[in-house]
């Protein structure tokens, strides 16, 4: 056991100096802790110091022995701390070691890849990007042949869809994440509104009225409506929102035909174009998650898209929005046609491990109704992917926003990541890039549309089709 410890920390050594050779990469960090955006690009970095947490019971005979890398520093490390401890303390015969992983997601999957490669045997589960399962999944177990079907009946079906390559179930759905509308419930009365917009019509309606009345007051700074429009992964979410809740598809289906290039994806961008200035800040394309939550944190928002990590910061003691907003579904062109773009994390179990029987049944109780209870409840409110736990009395009693999330994640969509796999990185560059020239006035939505398509024709070789 103490020689495999020490394979594991040579492994996260030379993964850190090899980060720190090349300088790192553009990170995202997860959607652990609502102090996390789940599609913000951070500063970036490399991987911190490793630490071993809950270490496991000595070596004895007859005992397996499991590691586990897991999130960064922060409340959910501490959460899965506490995990590992209950679970060492009932399983005396499968022991858990958990090593405290790379802060940024990006540091985080070039250590599995490392570690894949070397096809080693140090990892035994893993935390898995939604974006990831197309990419990871070569190297980790179907969980269909450990007894998952029954287990992921629960889950919500886009989800699951995600983590299934080639009819394989490669990663357990845990927590997820998903584009939300925040609006100011006492401007809406204020100003005569019944309730948050349903179309993205009575959006603009609703967030030019409000602005022009709050400006008319003095407040020059006020504007109608902040999203993220800065050229990384969270223009792809929001620019797929936007595309699929007016129907125009998901840049690329699920059975990999590139749909992207059709009059209601060109609509959408032009629209979206259109609120530049309007109702949106110039400024607005060179947001991120913070940047948007900084504008409506202070006051200064109408509307604001952003991840439900923003609900609990907007209810701080700091916060000029506290008691006064809520959050919903974002709009679609039509009523019901809302479409949130689907985060979260899932937990998958590597095909090298020596015990994918044990570490498979860990993955099944860490991704437990029970569990995803415990880490709803937990300080880091991580979102339930079990759809009965958003009718659960006690997470409405100590969590309320919750269970309004449940029409969110009902409609969530899936980034094209399993489908472009494993370039789905190139595909959301090559999407986010023109759209932002759509959003600087350097293209128009229907130019934009059709050279996507034909640069993800040469990228993935894919037919194309209507969406």
């Amino acid at each position: 056991m103490k020689r495999r410890y020490l394979a594991m920390m040579g492994l996260l050594i030379i993964f850190a100096m090899v980060l720190a050779a090349c300088g790192g990469g553009p990170a995202t960090p997860a959607p652990a802790a609502p102090a996390q955006p789940a599609a913000q690009e951070a500063t970036p970095t490399t991987a911190p110091a490793q630490q071993e947490a809950a270490p496991a019971a000595p070596a004895a005979e007859g005992v397996i022995n499991l590691t586990w890398v897991g999130p960064g520093p922060g409340a959910e490390f501490e959460l899965r701390k506490e995990q590992v401890e209950r679970w060492n303390a009932a399983n005396p015969d499968i022991q858990v070691r958990l090593i405290e992983g790379p802060v940024s997601a990006t540091d985080r999957i070039g250590l599995y890849l490392q570690a894949f490669q070397a096809q080693s045997t140090d990892i035994d589960i893993m935390q898995i990007d939604v974006i990831w399962p197309g990419d990871l999944a070569e190297h980790l177990i179907d969980f269909y042949e450990y007894g998952a079907a029954e287990a992921v009946a629960g889950d919500f079906p886009a989800i699951v869809e995600n983590n299934t390559v080639d009819g394989r179930l490669v990663g357990l759905p845990w927590f997820t994440d998903g584009g939300l509308l925040y609006y100011r419930t006492d401007l809406l009365e204020k100003y005569g509104f019944d309730g948050p917009p349903a179309t993205w019509d009575e959006l603009e309606q609703m967030a030019q009225t409000i602005q022009d009345g709050e400006r008319a007051e003095g407040n020059q700074d006020f504007w109608g409506f902040v999203w993220q429009g800065a050229p990384y992964e969270g223009l792809t979410c929001d620019a797929l929102e936007w595309i699929y809740s007016s129907g125009g598809g998901t840049i690329v289906s699920h059975d990999k035909v590139i749909t992207i290039n059709n009059d209601a994806a060109a609509a959408a961008l032009d629209r979206a174009y259109g609120w530049i200035g309007k109702i949106s800040p110039p400024g607005v394309t060179s947001f991120m998650e913070e940047e948007s939550r900084r504008v409506w944190h202070g006051g200064n928002a109408a509307f604001m898209r952003n991840w439900p990590y923003a609900y609990g910061l907007s209810e701080g003691a700091d916060s000029a929005v506290a008691g006064k907003f809520d959050a919903t579904a974002l709009p679609g062109a039509e009523p019901g046609m809302s479409a949130a773009t689907l985060g979260g994390w899932q937990v998958g179990v590597s095909k090298y491990s020596r015990n994918p029987e044990a570490a498979a049944k860990l993955a099944l109780w860490l991704t437990s109704v029970e569990e995803q209870k415990a880490q709803a409840l937990a300080p880091s409110s991580l979102i339930p992917t079990k759809v009965e736990l958003y009718s659960d009395p006690d997470i409405a009693a100590q969590r309320p926003f919750m269970p309004k999330l449940l029409p969110v994640f009902t409609s969530a969509v899936a980034r094209p990541s399993t489908a472009t796999a494993p370039q789905y990185n190139e595909t959301s560059n090559v999407f986010f890039s023109n759209v932002f020239e759509v959003l600087t006035g350097r293209m128009s939505g229907a130019d934009a549309v059709a050279t996507i398509e034909l640069d993800l024709q040469d990228l993935l070789g894919f037919e194309v089709g209507a969406p």
